[in-house]
């Protein structure tokens, strides 16, 4: 039996995105709130409540990568993974807050008469659509190449962010265009974004709770290690092979059937090798644990 628990490389750049987006939350947030009490736009004041909530977004993003990228010790041998599924938990219900929050208000405010939008609220929204859409994406590729579901949720926060101004500058337009009769359309807007807001946060909420529930990964995962272990020399057949997923790492449990007249000392040194040819055909597998067994073929073999 061979195991293997090495330290997960720290994830500066996803750290620095989430500072980042905290910054920039909190200037939109502010921008948004002004203009849309000034400019009689409930969409735009959904839009920055939605900002807010991205700030505390943020921060707990940050603090869970923050404690994931720490080495494993004695009170957490496996690791802090964990803490990146806990994160993108709390920013999802973060977003179905938000959701819930603004659909209450819009159709209160939907159901209130009330003056059409200013004009220029118009620009406020197109500068805050630009500036989260492309932060959106650049954190969107930091979690494709990292495998990062707190990541991930950030990215899709960032986006949330942007449908909501996009649905509330479509809104606007609507009642600014319409004219006498059509003020509503600014707030049936808010309603929607909250709709996609709602169904995106239940979506990343599923991924985050798979995670902490030790869900298996991809079959292309259990694939490529089965066959990494098989294509090892000495290796006759797999009997059980389990794989948990913790932040960005893969932990490996895998039973391995070798020749039964084997030494401990030649069954030690094969384990080492099948780990190695795991770890090299999947990187992110930092635990890789071997227990070697007598390979004893069936009748039907």
């Amino acid at each position: 039996m061979r195991s293997d628990s090495s330290p997960r490389p720290p994830v500066p750049q996803s750290q620095r995105l989430a500072q980042l987006g905290l910054v920039m939350n909190a200037g939109l947030a502010v921008i948004k709130l002004i203009a849309g009490l000034l400019g009689n736009s409930y969409a735009l004041v959904a839009d920055a409540v939605e900002s807010s909530t991205d700030m505390i977004g943020s921060l707990v993003v940050w603090s869970g990568l923050r404690i994931a990228s720490k080495d494993p010790d004695e009170l957490y041998p496996f690791g802090y993974g964990r803490a990146e599924a806990l994160a993108a938990a709390a920013v999802s219900a973060l977003m179905l807050g938000a959701a819930t929050g603004i659909a209450i208000e819009a159709i209160a405010e939907i159901r209130t008469p009330h003056h059409a939008p200013a004009w220029w609220t118009l620009v406020v929204l197109a500068m805050v659509i630009v500036v989260k859409e492309l932060l959106a994406k650049r954190v969107k590729a930091v979690s494709d190449v990292s495998g990062s579901v707190v990541v991930a949720a950030d990215a899709w926060h960032h986006r949330a962010d942007a449908i909501t101004s996009g649905a509330a500058f479509i809104g606007i337009t609507v009642a600014l265009i319409g004219g006498p009769g059509w003020e509503p359309a600014d707030d049936w807007a808010a309603l929607v974004a909250a709709a996609v807001i709602l169904i995106n946060g239940s979506l990343l909420l599923r991924t985050a709770l798979r995670d902490l529930m030790d869900r298996a990964p991809a079959p292309a995962v259990l694939a490529t290690v089965s066959a990494a272990a098989l294509a090892t020399p000495g290796v006759r057949a797999i009997e059980k092979l389990k794989i948990r997923k913790s932040g960005t790492a893969f932990y490996v449990d895998i039973h391995v059937q070798a020749d039964p007249a084997l030494s401990l000392h030649d069954a030690h040194i094969l384990s080492g090798m099948v780990k190695t040819a795991i770890r090299q055909r999947v990187p992110a597998a930092m635990g890789v644990l071997i227990h070697m067994e007598p390979f004893e073929p069936t009748e039907d073999a």
